[in-house]
Parts: structure tokens; C-alpha cells; sequence
């Protein structure tokens, strides 16, 4: 059959921030697609953009491959493809044009495609599939490999009519109302609904990575090498900032057993040890954790990972304990606020009471907890801050993200906005942290803000670490290093928040 070349529009080189990190990690969802395809019969590739230095590297692939179709397929389980920034999206714009100049029919699935089709059919995309993509990416493609001409029945998917298909009683146009700016009617079927049966679904195609340009860099900055996997696909809490163009409000897992024999393969294959469980919430059906701690020591299986979760979902049951046996190493909770009205204000469901317990629960286990923190939402004051700031120096997490509230489409915290944002409604990278509406404060505000918290709590973790070098008897020269205790104390309390203006 045909070759499909696939690829994705994240560059890590193109986001500051990240490259620094140099905690790269392959394309998973990317991978996941050409397993799929591959499991039809199709000969597949990857330009994998993560570790390139342009776009226009994917000419010598299309070139030498000469793909009938090339398919940018973003990798939806990264939290970083879900900011649809702008650098990427030009990067996705150019490989369409390039794919195009060569001649193939070009295909894109994203989140931010998905937000925004329209765009990625100017730009020379032929379809955007919406949301989910594996099995409409199957569907299109085998119904174009048998010379059909109307692709209107295909369910999650933006075309131009005039190429693929007359109008149907199925499609419509732009949600909106309000006419597509395209060089055609573009036509958008009904969302297929999210795939339940993940088991279904074949192991990703890890073997077309450059695993070893992964290790160098892992190797290089951290000693150690790191892969990532996800268990599960969507999340049903509804806080209203977040937005879910792919998987949506329903959450569906794969087996424990499935995901152990995924982590056996990888350990096998790669020698890797340590994993990060890409997962928006991980273990969130009951007993899961429990079932998984059971199948990993079963299997005699030693390794350690990170996942993302939530406080009140970690203090059920025997949860942190499960997690505990069964190799966890760190996780990040969505804190958001160290202010209870703040935490209601974005329907987030959690407290600020649940997010003491679960962290020193953590903390007394050995876990390393880290925060996501969020400033600049809507009605936030100036004492709200202050909470959430007293909070991180309550509990010293193991570290800290910090960001401005974003508004993206599909979410009621946009909806709440929408009418106060500018020209610009999105980030170009990771580190942007623009204030895209009109907040509280003043964006400069917010930027000394973020600079300043991470000062503030770099310094409360180094008198932590004093304080407990004391109290270990280690220390041989109490009197010599009191300064080193008093200088910085004093030093925090002069950062109080009068420094923002």
C-alpha cells in the first residue's frame, strides 16, 4: 500500500523554556497513529521534528520517501502540544506547503488544528481531523485509497467540499455561524465519539525513534534516561480553564496489565528505568492503582515514574500507598492557588485543606510533590496571591511551575474572556506568559511575580536544607555557618510583594 510519512509540529528547539530542560520525550500519540496504520498494511515513516532545527528539514524526507500522504499528527498526551502556541502552528503551516510542493495529500490532526481548522486549510491541509484521530485517520485514508470522491460521512473531520465531497446533511459549516475563511465552502462533519476499548489500540511504533539521540541528551544533562507512556485518554473534572479538543470529558484506560507489558518492552528494548505517565490524571478508575501495583510486582518489574493527579483523588483509599510499591517517584498536583475562593472560582473541586494532607502524606513517603501554580485568574486580589505564595513556603514542595491563567477555545473560561482578548490569543512557547485579557494587575506585574516566587522559594528551600543539615549532627561548624542561615532569612522577608508595585 501506500507510504504514509508522519510527522508533528513540536519543536522543543523552538520553545526556549523546554530545550533548557533537556527532558525531551517522543512523540507518543504520534507513534500510536502509525502503529495503527501500519496494522492496516501501510508502509509508514517519521520525521520526528522534537530534536530538528527547522521545518524545512522534512524536505529531504519527502523527497527520498516520496509519500502519497503526509500526516502532522500531533502528540495529544504532551501538555505542551495542548497550549496551541504559535511557533508550532507556523511550523505545521510550512511542512503542509512542503508536503503539498511534493505532491501529497496532507492530513492534520492537533489541538490546535482542531480549534482552529480553518487556518490549517488555507494553509494547504487537505483534512484536519477533529479531536481523536486514530481510527477517522484509518477511515479517511482507507476510503481515499479506494478512489472515493465524497468523504462526507466520515465522522471528525474539516475538508474543502469542492475537493472531497458535496455538501450533506451531516455537515456544517463553523460552529460559529459566521463564513470559513477559506478559498472554499469547508465543510465539518460531526465529532466521532472518543474510543472507549484502548487494549484495542497496538503499542506505539517505537522502533522508527532515534531512541539514541534521546539518551544522549537525557544522559548528558541528568544521568539517567527517561521515556514517557500514557495509561489513559481525557479527564471528567471540569475545571473551567481547561481545555480538551481531543479526548474530551470521558476518561478511559488501558489494563494494568497492558501498560506493564508496555513498561517490560521499553525496559527490554531500551534499558530505560524511569518513566513519565503522560496521563492528564493518572489512576483515576477505581482500583486501578491497586491492579497495577499487583501486575508490576508480579512481573518482578523495577523502575520508577512521575504522573500528574489530584489532590482529592490521591487521598482515597489506599491510593499513595499503591502507587508507593509500585515505583512512583514524583508527582505533580494541579494546586492552582493557595486561596480557597480562587480554587471555587475555577471549579477545580478541590481544597486548599486537601492540598496540605496530600502533600505531607506524600512527602512522609518519600514522594517528591510538586505544584502547578496559576496567578491572574479572573477576581484574584492581591491577598490571594499572598495565600498561595504562604502555601508554597508552608509545604516547600519538591519544585514549582508557575503560569498566568490562559484562556483557550472550547472552555467557559474563555467564553468568560473572549470579548476582552486582543489580536494576540495565544502563546508563541511554553514560557510566553502573556496576559491575554485584561487581569487583576498589570501583565509586567505578573512577570516580577513569577520571577519573584521562584526566588522566594528557592531561598526557603535552601534554609530547609540548613535547617536540616543542623539537625542531622553532620555539621562540624555550627558558628561558621550561621550566617549562611540568618542572610537568606533575612533576605526573604525583604521579598515581600511591595518589590511589584
Amino acid at each position: 500500500m501506500s507510504r504514509i510519512l508522519f510527522t508533528h509540529s513540536y519543536f522543543y528547539r523552538f520553545d526556549p523554556k523546554q530545550w533548557k530542560a533537556q527532558q525531551p520525550y517522543p512523540p507518543y500519540g504520534t507513534l500510536m497513529a502509525a502503529a495503527v496504520m501500519r496494522d492496516c498494511g501501510f508502509e509508514v515513516g517519521l520525521f520526528d521534528t522534537n530534536l530538528r532545527h527547522s521545518a524545512a528539514e522534512i524536505l529531504p524526507a519527502l523527497e527520498t520517501q516520496r509519500p502519497r500522504y503526509l500526516v502532522i499528527y500531533d502528540d495529544g498526551f504532551n501538555y505542551l502540544t495542548k497550549m496551541c502556541l504559535t511557533r508550532m502552528r507556523a511550523a505545521a503551516f510550512e511542512m503542509a506547503k512542503y508536503g503539498k510542493k511534493q505532491g501529497c495529500t496532507v492530513i492534520v490532526c492537533s489541538s490546535d488544528s482542531t480549534d482552529h481548522y480553518a487556518e490549517y486549510l488555507e494553509e494547504g491541509a487537505d483534512f484536519v481531523i477533529l479531536g481523536e484521530g486514530e481510527i477517522t485517520l484509518r477511515e479517511l485514508i482507507l476510503a481515499l485509497e479506494a478512489g472515493k470522491t465524497d468523504v462526507s460521512d466520515i465522522l471528525g473531520i474539516a475538508f474543502l467540499s469542492a475537493e472531497y465531497g458535496m455538501r450533506s446533511a451531516e455537515c456544517t459549516p463553523s460552529g460559529n455561524g459566521e463564513p470559513l475563511r477559506t478559498p472554499h465552502s469547508a465543510l465539518r462533519t460531526p465529532q466521532r465519539p472518543v474510543l472507549t476499548d484502548l487494549d484495542s489500540l497496538p503499542d506505539p511504533a517505537w522502533d522508527l525513534v532515534d531512541m539514541e539521540a534521546y539518551r544522549r541528551i537525557w544522559m548528558a544533562a541528568h544521568g539517567t534516561f527517561s521515556l514517557n507512556l500514557a495509561t489513559t485518554r481525557g479527564c471528567p473534572y471540569k475545571c473551567n480553564w481547561c481545555a480538551k479538543p481531543i479526548y474530551g470529558n470521558r476518561y478511559n484506560s488501558r489494563s494494568p496489565e497492558r501498560v506493564a507489558a508496555e513498561i517490560e518492552l521499553l525496559m527490554t528494548r531500551y534499558g530505560v528505568r524511569h518513566f513519565w505517565m503522560a496521563d492528564d490524571i493518572f489512576g483515576l478508575k477505581p482500583r486501578w492503582v491497586q491492579g497495577f501495583r499487583d501486575v508490576v510486582q508480579a512481573r518482578g518489574l523495577k523502575f520508577s515514574y512521575k504522573i500528574q493527579s489530584r489532590v482529592d483523588l490521591l487521598l482515597k483509599e489506599d491510593s499513595i500507598d499503591a502507587l508507593v510499591a509500585s515505583g512512583l517517584e514524583q508527582v505533580w498536583v494541579g494546586a492552582e492557588s493557595g486561596s480557597q475562593a480562587i480554587l471555587d472560582a475555577m471549579d477545580k473541586g478541590t481544597t486548599v485543606e486537601e492540598i496540605r494532607a496530600a502533600t505531607r502524606l506524600l512527602q512522609q513517603k518519600g514522594v517528591e510533590v510538586c505544584f502547578f501554580l496559576q496567578f491572574g485568574y479572573l477576581g484574584e486580589t492581591r491577598d490571594d496571591i499572598e495565600k498561595t505564595i504562604a502555601l508554597v513556603e508552608e509545604l516547600l514542595p519538591h519544585d514549582i511551575g508557575i503560569s498566568v491563567s490562559y484562556p483557550l477555545p472550547g472552555t467557559k473560561f474563555y467564553d468568560k474572556v473572549k470579548n476582552l482578548l486582543g489580536e494576540k490569543q495565544n502563546w508563541a512557547d511554553s514560557d510566553d506568559l502573556a496576559m491575554l485579557y485584561p487581569a487583576g494587575f498589570s501583565p509586567a506585574y505578573y512577570r516580577r511575580l513569577h520571577r519573584l516566587v521562584h526566588k522566594r522559594f528557592r531561598l526557603r528551600q535552601g534554609l530547609a536544607q540548613i535547617r536540616q543539615f543542623f539537625r542531622t549532627g553532620r555539621c562540624q561548624f555550627r558558628r561558621a555557618v550561621l550566617s549562611a542561615y540568618y542572610a537568606p532569612a533575612a533576605m526573604v522577608d525583604r521579598l515581600r510583594l511591595r518589590f511589584l508595585g
